[in-house]
């Protein structure tokens, strides 16, 4: 049928046609370099450093690591009056908001301080945005707690524990600087946005839960994080929770929502937003100072140690079996605290139109988190609140860091005696009013209308951390993200294309049911590489829709399938396996009388498929530029040519 001696008229060859042409031979090591340098230097960091002397590339070098020695030179006074804004804003919520982390940590408030202190100030040498404020944050704490919490227990050793948040913190530094150092940032892009989106909201909705212990003035607790443990523990204590301190938060809840509602309808007026959670404090501490409400039920803070960060090197946990806690715990959150910093690095640097170097900003944020466990600091990163904030107030550098850390500082100097009346409640009533707005509730609704299967994920997540923990759902979520790109390699689309009227135009005809199909040619396109994945799924297809089209054609009583085109433009690469495949699919249509045609086969395919000598077996002649040529062919051999009753051209290939 397809396969037929066609002797072409003056002026119609093939051979002298455009032809895909097979790239020239290249050493594998070259081949291996490129791979490699597009696997882990897409952004080419060493093209600075070309062509320039010693010197130079030493302060080249240095301004790499510190990019405060690149900006610093240019620095203003304009700038410096904006970075003191921002950094006074900021320092306004880091400050209430570091002791009420730590406390969802299960830390002594006072190191929410400690964190809010050492790590800006690397962060500001280091970092490359000049948006991100750094500190600690509500999901990274919760997460921390709760996984320290199942090996130690917070109250009956308190030391230990402290212990191994700080190593925890060191080994999550380690992990975030050497993903940055060896240029392994990819891993990170594993937590899709979905991912990111149903985990955030779950870990809200678990700290909000867990801060009714305060809200309702309980003493006991679950330390669960799951909805069923945290409900349980809340209503089998009805008979002992304190109407005064639920009123208290209550109040302070609206309070902080009220002014959250008015900053974002009044972009002007951020600063109200920004400083709701001092002045809750500052007036709860004042309530409960002149009418002794710690007497009525309302716990409060107590006694906050003056002074700056003392060290903690000596007290880094490194023996078992207490140390594979550490470990596991700072590499789970360390991915997240790294995933969440960088993507606010991001969104800010959009909205400001600069660039910031991802692997840059890993080794900054490790290099603070390392620095940090050596000085009585536990996890930290950019937190969203706190950089919008920061953003809002017109930051120009990160020298707003270098000024909330100093007034951080002078907090732990001078004003922390202050915060011995400060109710819990308060602090609980921050962190539910700043976790409301992490349950992105539109991002779902809109990942539903988008994507189904991304809403999946997303609730996966989001159910696997309300009713599981926060570890089950981070990996459900991520589990079920990458089952999808296996899916995606495993079990790639296939089409089939039809002509658009009076065009020499090729498109889908599911997706153009105007489209309408070549007589006697089957037109497949393949929309990923082959390899060992999905090469036998893809064998299987294309024999199915060689049935299927051969059905369509005796029902609708065409002309006989005598061609099968396969458009390859958008396979990339193809491995040993999928040259095994195209081989059989070969075997295929010559057992059923069909003529196999490639279209557009890229480099990497042409290389290897010339190499495999499947080049030769298909013949030259049955590989074109593009689809218009193909479908040129084969119409002219179908109505100019007469079949031959010789043996097939491929009866030695069948026979191999």
């Amino acid at each position: 049928m397809g396969n037929v001696d066609c002797v072409y008229p003056s002026g119609m060859n093939v051979e002298s046609a455009n032809r895909v042409e097979v790239p020239p031979p290249q050493p594998f090591s070259k081949s291996l370099k490129y791979s490699l340098k597009e696997t882990f230097f897409p952004d080419d960091p060493l093209r600075r450093f070309k062509n320039q002397t010693a010197s130079k590339r030493l302060v080249i070098g240095l301004q790499y690591f510190f990019p405060i020695f690149e900006w610093g030179p240019r620095y203003t006074f304009q700038f410096l009056k904006s970075d003191l804004i921002a950094g006074i804003t900021i320092a306004s919520l880091a400050i209430p908001q570091g002791i009420s982390y730590a406390k969802l940590a299960n830390l002594p408030p006072i190191l929410g301080l400690y964190s809010s202190f050492i790590p800006p100030l690397i962060y500001a040498m280091m970092g490359s945005s000049r948006d991100l404020a750094v500190g600690t944050v509500a999901v990274g704490s919760l997460l921390m707690g709760s996984m320290l919490s199942n090996e130690v227990n917070p109250n009956e050793n308190p030391k230990l524990f402290l212990h191994l948040a700080f190593t925890a913190t060191f080994f999550a530094g380690v992990l975030q600087a050497a993903l940055g150092l060896f240029r392994l940032g990819f891993i990170v892009d594993f937590l899709s946005h979905a991912t990111i989106v149903g985990f955030m909201g779950g870990a809200a909705t678990v700290v909000c839960l867990q801060q009714l212990k305060s809200i309702l003035g309980l003493e006991h607790f679950t330390h669960g994080a799951d909805l069923v443990s945290v409900m349980r523990s809340v209503f089998s204590q009805t008979h002992q929770w304190r109407w005064e301190s639920a009123v208290l938060g209550c109040c302070f809840i609206f309070f902080l929502l009220v002014t959250r509602y008015f900053s974002k309808k009044q972009p002007r007026f951020f600063w109200v937003s920004a400083m709701a959670p001092l002045t809750s404090v500052i007036l709860g501490s004042l309530l409960v100072y002149f009418t002794h409400a710690e007497k009525h039920g309302v716990q409060v803070i107590g006694e906050l140690k003056k002074g700056l960060n003392p060290p903690s090197l000596t007290h880094l946990v490194f023996v078992s079996p207490y140390m594979t806690t550490a470990i596991k715990t700072g590499l789970v959150v360390g991915i997240i605290a790294l995933a969440e910093g960088i993507a606010v690095g991001r969104s800010f640097a959009m909205f400001k139109n600069y660039h910031i170097d991802g692997n840059k900003e890993m080794i900054a944020i490790g290099t603070m988190n390392i620095v940090g466990s050596f000085t009585s600091c536990y996890l930290t990163t950019g937190p969203f609140s706190r950089s919008a904030v920061n953003y809002n107030a017109g930051c120009k550098t990160a020298v707003s860091n270098i000024v909330m850390s100093i007034a951080v500082m002078l907090t732990l100097l001078f004003l922390t005696p202050l915060f011995h009346y400060t109710p819990l409640v308060v602090l609980s009533a921050i962190i539910v009013s700043a976790m409301l707005g992490l349950i992105d509730y539109q991002a779902a609704i809109h990942l539903w209308k988008v994507d189904k299967f991304d809403f999946v994920v997303c609730m996966s997540a989001y159910i696997g951390v309300v009713f599981g923990s926060v570890e089950i759902g981070l990996v459900i979520a991520v589990a079920i993200s990458v089952l999808r790109v296996l899916l995606f390699v495993a079990r790639p689309r296939t089409h089939v294309l039809g002509n658009i009227p009076n065009s020499v135009i090729y498109r889908n005809v599911e997706q153009y049911p105007n489209a309408k199909h070549v007589s006697g040619i089957l037109i497949l396109q393949i929309d990923a590489p082959i390899y060992f994945a999905n090469a036998s799924y893809l064998r299987e297809r294309i024999t199915r829709w060689i049935d299927e089209e051969e059905d369509r054609i005796k029902t609708a009583g065409e002309t006989s399938l005598q061609y099968v085109i396969m458009d390859m433009s958008a396979v990339g690469n193809i491995d040993t396996s999928g040259i095994s495949m195209l081989e059989e699919v070969k075997k295929i249509a010559d057992r059923r009388g069909l003529q196999l045609v490639l279209v557009n086969p890229g480099s990497e395919v042409m290389k290897k498929l010339n190499k495999s000598k499947v080049q030769e077996h298909i013949g030259q002649k049955w590989i074109y530029l593009t689809v218009e040529e193909a479908v040129g062919a084969c119409n002219f051999m179908l109505h100019a040519c007469k079949p031959n009753p010789r043996k097939d051209e491929s009866e030695g290939w069948n026979n191999v």
